[in-house]
């Protein structure tokens, strides 16, 4: 029989660290301070008074100090006349306002709906057609509305947003984004000499958007802020032809079942029904010309999937297209007849969306009739990629700092839907 080593006859010698993980029976200080400090101490017995009919309870009020074998005095709720944000009582719901039986199936800023594009167009009564449409094209060809050294400026703005804006080596996505965006919008305003009614817009940022609508059985709102918007004081004209809103009537919506179209979309039951743009009543500006989301989350699960932002942008473009008709046109449920046109652009800061929609008709309980109609132009890239810090392999610069795979014809298109609505209108003086 082989001798045992040294370290086994140790083992042996004490049996009671066998076992439980090597640490035998635990020790009778582990419940006082491991178990027993983990637990939730129960909670006071309720100092109450018990109400004994035909007796009153004898309390300590009276003395203006605690008396033990005297009841506790029960004291109305002190309302100091206005209210704490950190100690204000919120009511119960059924209590609210603005609680209603009916739910009410709302999309915001940070829903992501399952069926992305496919369920948008549902809900919005839409007909997708791929890219964009021809009257932006024909902004896109014509020479006489490019920049001067057009690929060299917004390179800079790409410089500028990835590489010198910040102070760190390589800045982050929400930092770098909302540069790049701003500064393409303020390359495009360089265009007003050429087209002086481009001064009759303004960006405003923060808005908030409210309108909702019967879509077959169901309650839908959209509501929150849609990020910048580009108002306009004259409406854009529309890009389809009245023969082509009349040959949406034949289209049939694409369906998900059993997937619920309403999947995604948060229910609740305190809602406001009105409709809100987001800007008061005598706004010089009261036309919604473009729509802008970033997705700038820095982490990639809290970015939307680029199927998620383009349904995203339809749902908002569809709302401002909505709020607006409303306005203009009251809130009875018809085809109009001059339709609301939206435009909108999404991008994380590399990869652009162009969505252009055409609001047709404020009917939208039934699947019959005429669509609305919306064009959407997908994954643009402006860059492929963009080196913050170069790529040295011995001691040769394989990569330089820059970016790589820039396409400039993003830019393009970005600049025909700023433009549209503004080349062939009328001087501000004729208007």
């Amino acid at each position: 029989m082989a001798l045992a080593s040294g370290s086994a006859r140790r083992a042996l010698a004490r049996p009671g660290r066998i076992g439980l993980g090597g640490y035998g029976a635990p020790r009778r200080g582990a419940y006082e301070w491991g178990v027993r400090s983990t637990r939730k101490r129960e909670p006071p017995p309720l100092e109450r008074v018990y109400e004994i009919p035909g007796l009153e309870p004898i309390t300590y009020l009276g003395k203006m100090h605690f008396v033990p074998w005297l009841a506790r005095p029960v004291f109305p709720p002190w309302d100091p006349g206005w209210t704490h944000p950190k100690f204000r009582r919120v009511p119960p719901t059924h209590e609210h306002p603005l609680y209603k039986d009916q739910v009410c199936h709302t999309f915001h800023q940070r829903c992501s709906l399952l069926e992305g594009v496919k369920q948008a167009l549902w809900l919005t009564k839409a007909k997708l057609i791929e890219g964009l449409p021809k009257k932006v094209l024909s902004l896109l060809d014509d020479p006489r509305n490019h920049i001067e050294n057009q690929d060299e400026r917004v390179l800079n703005v790409i410089y500028h947003a990835r590489l010198w804006h910040d102070t760190g080596d390589i800045p982050k996505r929400q930092t770098y984004c909302p540069v790049i965006v701003d500064s393409l919008i303020q390359l495009c305003k360089s265009q007003i000499s050429k087209h002086p009614s481009l001064a009759r817009r303004i960006c405003a940022k923060n808005y908030r958007l409210s309108t909702t609508w019967n879509r077959e059985a169901l309650l839908l709102q959209v509501h929150g802020s849609g990020g910048a918007r580009l108002n306009a004081r004259d409406p854009l004209p529309p890009v389809a032809s009245r023969e082509e809103v009349e040959a949406t009537q034949n289209h049939v919506l694409e369906t998900f079942y059993p997937i619920s179209p309403t999947i995604g979309l948060q229910e609740c039951n305190i809602y406001d029904e009105k409709d809100d743009t987001g800007f008061q009543e005598g706004y010089p500006y009261p036309y919604a010309h473009t729509l802008f989301l970033l997705e700038a989350a820095n982490v990639r699960t809290y970015r939307f999937p680029p199927d998620q932002l383009r349904a995203k942008m339809i749902l908002f473009a569809f709302g401002s297209a909505l709020a607006q008709a409303r306005l203009l046109y009251g809130n009875d449920t018809k085809v109009l007849e001059q339709p609301v046109v939206v435009q909108c652009v999404g991008t994380d800061g590399r990869v652009f969306q162009f969505l252009v929609l055409q609001l047709n008709t404020t009917d939208l309980a039934s699947n019959e009739g005429v669509k609305n109609l919306v064009w959407v132009d997908s994954d643009q890239l402006l860059y492929q990629h963009f080196w913050c810090l170069p790529v040295i392999k011995k001691k040769v610069v394989v990569e330089p700092v820059g970016p790589t795979g820039f396409q400039p014809e993003t830019f393009k298109k970005f600049l025909a839907l700023y433009l549209h609505g503004a080349v062939g209108a009328k001087e501000p003086s004729e208007a």
